[in-house]
């Protein structure tokens, strides 16, 4: 007798979860180095070695009645969010306070917490495909409407023009993922500001006040020198949801953060009610450890190199075979168009062969396949025969 709302999450329920409980029972059956699990974005690298030092450092040196205790303020330890503070400014020439910074339990408790401040039922939120899915149970979770902006499968920038069309009086927020994920595509400066010129323009038109939500978990994922626009410094209502899962290899431990700018419409209010929707979501603070972990380890990052290795071989092992792939600028995900229209038609053929990929339905846009190559090197190598076994039944 579980709740209406819960049954539809159900039935929906991640496809990327699905398939990663499908490869461990695959594993005990072939072995674990039989199957190649490309289904969960789990970072494979291990965590910089200072985080480790940090973490012994902080349980030896930390009042432990004060470490595993509550935090003065919902929104996390002022010392942390000074720091975190202090870090973006020195890296993006911003000027934000420590008040500015709300400590979250990872990226998507960051999404959750700010999507309960300012929704209200019926409030629509658009989503560019492909988008992580979770963002519709975010959404829905808060009786919000998800409007989607269909994919543009030449290079996946935003459809602005479908964009700009799909705006109404109910728009309530915007939601943007670059480096983004499924397709490692980085949002261009243009593309950037041309999305905020067309949300200014709208709030003039319909009077109301549309917020930008930037969900930037792969931030520091980048390839090539390519570049990740800031978007606090583009759009006055920005607000940047950020983790620390993929750039220290910490997704487990669930901690980031909210920046909410002061340039933000009613920035107090919306900050006020992100601390509140903290404590009543559950979350009641960030895990402490981990806020004093990351402010040791504000400079630290993961060695990029690994995944650098892996794009490349696994792009140009699967270009190879005579898939048809765009290469990724940052994250860790290869967005493959399958070679038949029922991508999910194709993910059925790889598993024959123990190949474990994610449908593009997932992500809202069909057609497409999404690997990650967040795995083993020796994964990628040894899963690209395999790979041209099943190009054979297509090509």
């Amino acid at each position: 007798m579980i709740a209406e709302k819960m049954k539809n999450m159900v039935a929906n329920s991640s496809a990327i979860r699905a398939m990663f409980e499908e490869g461990n029972r695959l594993a005990q059956i072939y072995g674990a180095e039989n199957v190649f699990d490309f289904s969960l974005g789990n970072p494979n690298v291990a965590a910089p070695e200072a985080v480790k030092k940090a973490i012994m450092e902080l349980l030896e040196e930390s009042d432990p009645v004060v470490l595993h205790g509550y935090t003065n303020s919902n929104s996390g330890y002022a010392d942390v969010r000074e720091t975190v503070a202090d870090s973006l400014n020195k890296r993006f020439g911003t000027k934000f306070e420590g008040k500015n910074i709300v400590m979250s339990v990872g990226a998507a408790g960051g999404l959750n917490v700010i999507l309960k401040t300012l929704l209200n039922p019926g409030d629509e939120v658009i989503a560019f495909a492909p988008y992580f899915g979770e963002y519709r149970s975010y959404t829905n979770n808060y009786d919000g409407v998800l409007v989607e902006i269909s994919p543009n499968t030449v290079d996946f920038q935003p459809k602005l023009d479908e964009f700009e069309q799909k705006i109404t009086p109910k728009t309530k927020a915007v939601i943007v993922n670059t480096p983004n994920n499924p397709t490692g595509v980085v949002y261009s400066e243009e593309t950037i500001k041309k999305l905020a010129a067309i949300m200014e323009a709208k709030q003039q038109e319909y009077g109301t006040d549309l917020y930008l939500i930037s969900d930037e978990p792969y931030r520091e994922l980048v390839y090539d020198g390519v570049e990740v626009p800031y978007l606090t410094k583009y759009y006055a209502n920005t607000i940047v949801g950020y983790s620390y899962s993929k750039s220290l290899s910490l997704p487990g431990e669930r901690i980031g953060y909210l920046v909410i700018p002061d340039e933000v419409k009613d920035s107090a209010e919306v900050l006020a009610a992100a601390n509140v929707a903290t404590r009543i979501l559950g979350f009641v603070n960030a895990p402490t450890l981990q806020q004093k972990l990351v402010a040791k380890c504000i400079n630290e990052k993961t060695d990029i190199s690994y995944y650098d290795r892996n794009r490349e071989t696994l792009y140009q092992g699967l270009k190879e075979c005579g898939f048809t792939c765009i290469k990724p600028q940052g994250a860790f995900y290869l967005f493959v168009k399958s070679p038949v229209a029922d991508e999910k038609e194709f993910c059925a053929a790889a598993k024959k062969y123990n190949l474990l990929l994610v449908p593009g339905s997932s992500f809202a846009c069909s057609g497409y396949v999404r690997l990650a190559y967040c795995v083993a090197y020796e994964t990628i190598v040894n899963s690209l025969p395999k790979f041209k076994e099943l190009a054979k039944e297509y090509f």
